[in-house]
């Protein structure tokens, strides 16, 4: 139902209307990227290397992709992969927006802010907003991750959102949980008693609920200027 509903509206472009369709990459940052063998991922500065060389050699602005993508990243932080379950946490369930640090993010529909928090776990969200939307009925929320500690100023929980607003800004990585600058975007169709906060990485165990409850996002990234 809420796909269906997804895919006959209008969408406002998260990142700034001045990209173009071209300016996007498509990366990949899965196990299965053999590139991805020769760089440390530990290192928040070496990755960033390797997304910017992959951005520039496709003549891009902006990299993104990763929904359902398993990968290594996490498995430099306890909070993925604690020594009480034998399934780590790696299987991504947001669509990743690689770009500069401070860039403005819109709100892609109308809304409210139903949370917001700062998740400073090494490896999670740094702050962090969630919006309630409601489309003929159905309400669902949308997830804004790594963004910059301004953006959670000056905001309160049920504040009216519009679409094409700006909602926030991106954070460093020295702030958004030790990641090269970008935006993790997610959509939830029951977020339960969640506050602030919602996994955005899952384990196989979890993967089939996760994958209902959390549907690609991708045609947010394609959203082109409304008017």
């Amino acid at each position: 139902m809420l796909e269906n509903l997804l895919s006959e509206i209008e969408l406002y472009p998260m990142t700034p209307i001045s990209y173009t369709e071209d300016d996007f990459i498509a990366l990949d940052l899965s196990t299965s990227n053999k590139a991805l063998k020769h760089v440390d991922l530990n290192s928040s500065s070496a990755l960033h290397n390797f997304i910017q060389n992959t951005i520039n050699r496709q003549n891009g602005k902006v990299a993104y992709g990763g929904y359902l993508e398993e990968r290594a990243i996490y498995k430099r932080s306890k909070h993925f992969t604690p020594k009480t379950s034998e399934f780590p946490r790696n299987i991504h369930l947001g669509v990743d927006i690689w770009c500069e640090a401070h860039t403005p993010i819109y709100a892609p529909l109308n809304g409210i802010i139903h949370s917001f928090n700062n998740n400073n776990n090494y490896g999670d969200y740094g702050p962090t907003i969630i919006l309630k939307h409601e489309l003929k009925d159905v309400v669902f929320y949308t997830l804004y991750g790594h963004l910059s500690l301004p953006s959670l100023k000056h905001i309160k929980q049920g504040e009216k959102i519009t679409q094409g607003q700006q909602i926030a800004s991106l954070g460093t990585s020295e702030i958004n949980g030790d990641y090269p600058p970008h935006l993790h975007f997610q959509i939830i169709k029951d977020i339960g008693e969640y506050t602030g906060d919602y996994p955005g990485v899952c384990s196989s165990q979890e993967l089939d609920f996760f994958k209902m409850n959390c549907p690609d996002p991708v045609d947010f990234i394609r959203a082109k200027k409304i008017g």
